[in-house]
């Protein structure tokens, strides 16, 4: 979006320090969360909407006379610009001025918004001259065009005429900045004319915004079935992997969550391609929010599109595997056509190999896993090479580039390496890999583990935990990460930390001590190492009150990236560690083989009972698992089609091992 258009919705949703305590959303019992608006009350947000060939970002909400304000925002990655770099996707926005001018008995309509709901769309209820309007606005699914579905009902109590305008606004793309020639994105009415609409009754129309090659026809489009199948991928991911709890905010998010992180997936001549979205991240892998965010938790999801968004990463970035060992680029983008290195050695080997260890055991394809394994192993032979003489891997950055110090050696790389070592153990005897190599991984591990404490170990603002890189003196976000990867060592001066005022906020973990930017990824990182490391009923607490925020408060309905920088985007791969969190921070779970894996589940005292539903993983198994209250212990059941495979009574946050 233009800066000054960001700026103008920075202070319209007031996004930063001094938010509203009470809530502006609510949540419906039909899977949506609404905003009803009170009258004098401006606001305005946004949202992106991703399908294979397009993300919509809209911008919404109502000005001080209660009149809606709506912004559409088009990107489409495979419409590249030249250069043809990280950012060359077309970016068109439609504006107020792209909709058709409605009249109601040949006099021009004063809308007045009702109501916003969101539900993997958009919808805006409003009324204007005695007519109810309805807009639902959504991406398609596997086309380059957003559609704008307007139905109309009349309440009136007698016949009205109402007159839509045929519209239609063209752009075209200068030939010598479009890599495939002319490009056209337009806005265009379908079901224009005039309709004598008698009382009770209703009619629909639509405005279809697009883009194509000039070369290419735009495909005949059906408006109904393309929300339909819309609605249908939002309630696969309602239905796919559900958690239950007895928190309705908690349970939503994550609803929520898993439609952010499963529908910014492209269909680029590469293959299909995760990318984080926020109208510059497209058609793109990130060795951070692809292969160490995002595809661990696709593997058990049983989302097949992002499975395979999955597989073809692993693919685009084992092609810059070199004999050489210089480091894989930290991006590959333009559709696998370009990289980007302009960070250096972000420790992106370390993210490589620990998202590809944790993939491939989840997933349970030994034939999936026997293709990855050569990326595994260069990727850990790389980290080996660049362990310095304090026994830590050493790096040019960390994966927020330069923005805030890393030292030579951080230790963020060191434990996802630490990480990548134990599961590339797990995953090498499963594929019957030599033992004095698997050997050699677990030694290797047990020695980082011993170093990150004796370099990294710190006494911090009096809170005994890390420091981020030799010299740091700082309080940082990451010294979060020993836990999410089972080291527990320093888990009560850390968590003391996080969720101390030196770093935590109402908007989550600072990123360094003493400032105001805060990143999403860290606090959901911190969230689920205080979880795994036990400290469920005091994290409970922060991680309430931050969904609370996301899903229901002045920004909605998703996990973002960061503030001041990108203002809030809604980034997919951070939802992904949303889920994460409850997977892996409140219930444990860990793959340890292509048909196993362990718990453990941290039933909070306030809960009597929590479930993780249609989990599909180890090759494609239906897993359920409950935890329910059981005097001072609770009950662990966990379910394979059907079938119970484990039912054991244990102490709350004890690790149980499944195997399948």
């Amino acid at each position: 979006m233009p800066n000054f258009f960001w700026c103008w919705l920075l202070g319209a949703c007031c996004l930063v320090n001094g938010l509203q305590a009470q809530n502006r959303w609510n949540i419906e019992s039909n899977g949506s969360i609404s905003w009803k608006v009170q009258k004098g009350d401006a606001h305005a947000d946004n949202i992106e909407m991703s399908g294979r060939f397009v993300s919509l970002i809209a911008a919404y909400g109502v000005d001080e006379k209660g009149r809606p304000i709506l912004s559409r925002q088009l990107v489409f990655p495979m419409l590249r610009t030249i250069p043809n770099d990280t950012h060359a996707n077309i970016i068109y926005t439609f504006g107020q001025d792209a909709e058709p001018l409605i009249k109601i008995n040949n006099r021009s309509v004063n809308e007045q918004v009702n109501r916003f709901f969101l539900r993997g769309l958009l919808t805006i209820e409003s009324t204007a001259n005695n007519i109810l309007i309805k807009r639902e606005l959504f991406p398609s699914t596997d086309k380059p065009l957003a559609i704008e579905k307007f139905t109309l009902k009349n309440i009136s109590g007698r016949d009205v005429t109402i007159d839509i305008e045929d519209f239609e606004k063209i752009s075209r793309s200068h030939p010598e900045k479009s890599v495939y020639g002319v490009y056209e994105m337009s806005a265009k009415t379908y079901g224009s004319g005039i309709y004598l609409v008698k009382p009770d009754e209703s009619f629909s129309f639509a405005v279809l915004y697009s883009g194509r090659k000039i070369s290419e026809q735009l495909p005949l489009i059906d408006v109904d079935k393309e929300l339909g199948k819309r609605n249908d991928f939002v309630n696969l991911m309602f239905n796919n992997l559900t958690f239950v709890s007895p928190d309705t905010v908690l349970n939503r998010m994550f609803d929520f969550a898993k439609i952010r992180a499963m529908e910014s997936i492209y269909e680029t001549k590469g293959g299909l391609v995760h990318s984080p979205g926020g109208a510059s991240y497209y058609a793109a892998i990130w060795a951070n929010d692809q292969a160490e965010y995002a595809n661990p938790f696709f593997a058990y999801t049983g989302y097949q599109t992002a499975i395979e968004a999955g597989k073809v990463s692993w693919g685009w970035f084992a092609k810059y595997m070199n004999p050489e060992f210089k480091p894989i680029p930290s991006s590959i983008i333009a559709e696998g056509t370009g990289f980007w290195n302009g960070a250096g050695d972000r420790g992106d080997q370390a993210m490589i190999a620990y998202g590809a260890s944790r993939f491939a055991l989840a997933l349970g394809d030994r034939k999936t896993a026997e293709e990855i394994w050569p990326l595994i192993e260069w990727c850990i032979e790389f980290c080996k090479r660049k362990i310095n003489a304090d026994g830590v891997v050493a790096s040019d950055s960390d994966e927020l580039e330069g923005r805030f110090p890393a030292g030579e050696a951080n230790l963020c790389t060191t434990s996802l390496f630490y990480d990548a070592l134990i599961s590339a153990s797990y995953l090498g005897k499963e594929l019957g890999k030599p033992v004095k190599m698997i050997n050699g991984y677990t030694s290797l591990a047990n020695e980082l583990r011993k170093n990150i404490e004796k370099h990294f170990g710190a006494e911090m603002d009096g809170f005994k935990t890390y420091r981020y890189y030799n010299g740091n003196d700082v309080l940082r976000s990451w010294i979060c990460i020993p836990l999410t990867v089972g080291i527990f060592d320093r888990t009560e001066g850390t968590t003391d930390a996080l969720f101390s005022p030196k770093l935590w906020t109402d908007q989550g973990i600072l990123t360094q001590a003493g400032t105001k930017t805060f990143w999403d990824r860290s606090t959901l990182y911190g969230l689920r190492g205080v979880f795994a490391a036990g400290a469920i009923d005091r994290g409970l607490k922060f991680f309430t009150d931050y969904s609370n925020r996301r899903l229901l408060g002045d920004h909605v309905p998703y996990a973002v990236e960061a503030w001041p920088e990108g203002n809030q985007r809604h980034l997919s791969a951070e939802s992904a560690l949303y889920c994460r969190v409850v997977t892996e921070g409140i219930f444990g779970f860990h793959p340890i083989g292509l048909n196993a894996f362990t718990l453990t589940p941290q039933l909070p005292a306030s809960w009597n009972v929590m479930a993780l539903k249609n989990i599909v993983a180890f090759g494609g198994k239906k897993i359920d698992i409950s935890v329910k209250r059981s005097d001072e212990k609770i009950n662990v059941t966990v379910t394979s089609d059907g079938r119970i495979v484990k039912n054991v009574q244990v102490v709350n946050g004890s690790k149980v091992e499944i195997k399948l």
